[in-house]
């Protein structure tokens, strides 16, 4: 099975913090990149597209937080929601949608392991989360043949 050459952007996306994480052009080593503030929404999706501008992805993922029976809930929602306006903000990169169930909790237990505080390591945590989301992708991608998750159509 191929792997499609090039970089991605992983988006773990919080209430007050999104973390970003980016890949190799061969897709084999995830990384954090950095820890976007939240709140200001325009100013993250600002951000977000200079990251895009910066790294030229073939194709952003951003984790879906689902339930652990896999249903969507209000925060899907609003993911869901971000996914779409960055998805217009960065034609004609596609944005997809992969399901992240544990993955802050995976991210926070590597941390613990090695190391990390919580309290300083709350931004170091959204970046980890974005690095296991991507990793996740990744690897899927890799036993599949096929891009991870389902595509978000920007609104046209």
């Amino acid at each position: 099975m191929a792997m499609r050459r090039g970089r991605r952007l992983a988006i773990d996306v919080g209430d007050a913090r999104i973390g970003v994480a980016s890949c190799d052009p061969d897709g084999l080593l995830a990384t954090p990149v950095e820890t976007v503030p939240g709140r200001d929404v325009p100013a993250a999706h600002r951000r977000l597209r200079q990251l895009v501008d910066e790294y030229e992805p073939i194709e952003i993922v951003v984790g879906l937080p689902r339930s652990l029976s896999g249903r969507e809930g209000p925060a899907a929602k609003k993911i869901r929601g971000f996914a779409q306006t960055l998805a217009q903000g960065v034609k004609p990169v596609p944005v997809r949608l992969v399901d992240e169930r544990m993955t802050t909790v995976t991210a926070t237990q590597g941390l613990r392991a090695s190391g990390v505080k919580s309290k300083k390591g709350r931004s170091v945590i959204d970046q980890a989360a974005a690095v296991v989301i991507l990793q996740n992708a990744l690897e899927s991608e890799r036993a599949s043949g096929v891009a991870p998750g389902e595509g978000i159509e920007p609104i046209v």
